[in-house]
């Protein structure tokens, strides 16, 4: 077997072995991110004030999380943004510090694949992290003091 063929197929064993290490099947978590971000989501607005990008979550191919600061964040609807999900950056077009429906665009890929904003909605930061923190929690028992560890 020669080398070039190796390489690709040790990166899809380790892709392979990396999915099944998850117990909840990544098609399942992606839906409920995309619920937690819908129910946190305020009315559509037209516009909002952008200075910097602080952070950034893709959702789906439709809808994209931008955080401006650690709790301003606002969920954009676009429409169809083939690269969002793979993509190691994006850009935002503004106008004078404006991010708005209709006209400005989500930019991603090497060559800048323009993604136009169909709709922008505030999220509601605290509500969101509450939810998460509530999705995040497991359900523990103390351990019978009668049995070692090492039996159970």
């Amino acid at each position: 077997m020669s080398k070039s063929f190796l390489i690709p197929a040790g990166a899809l064993m380790l892709g392979l072995l990396c999915a099944g290490c998850s117990s909840v099947p990544y098609a399942q978590r992606m839906s409920e991110r995309q619920a937690a971000y819908a129910a946190a989501a305020g009315a559509p607005v037209r516009s909002f004030h952008f200075f910097s990008l602080y952070s950034w979550e893709p959702l789906s191919d439709t809808e994209l999380a931008v955080y401006t600061q650690p709790n301003k964040a606002w969920l954009l609807d676009l429409g169809g943004c083939q690269e969002l999900l793979f993509v190691n950056s994006i850009g935002l077009t503004s106008n004078i510090n404006q991010v708005m429906v209709g006209f400005d665009k989500v930019l991603t890929g090497r060559h800048n694949f323009p993604c136009t904003i169909t709709q922008i909605r505030p999220i509601d930061v605290k509500s969101l992290k509450l939810a998460q923190q509530k999705q995040r929690q497991i359900e523990s028992a103390a351990r019978s003091a009668d049995k070692p560890a090492a039996s159970q």
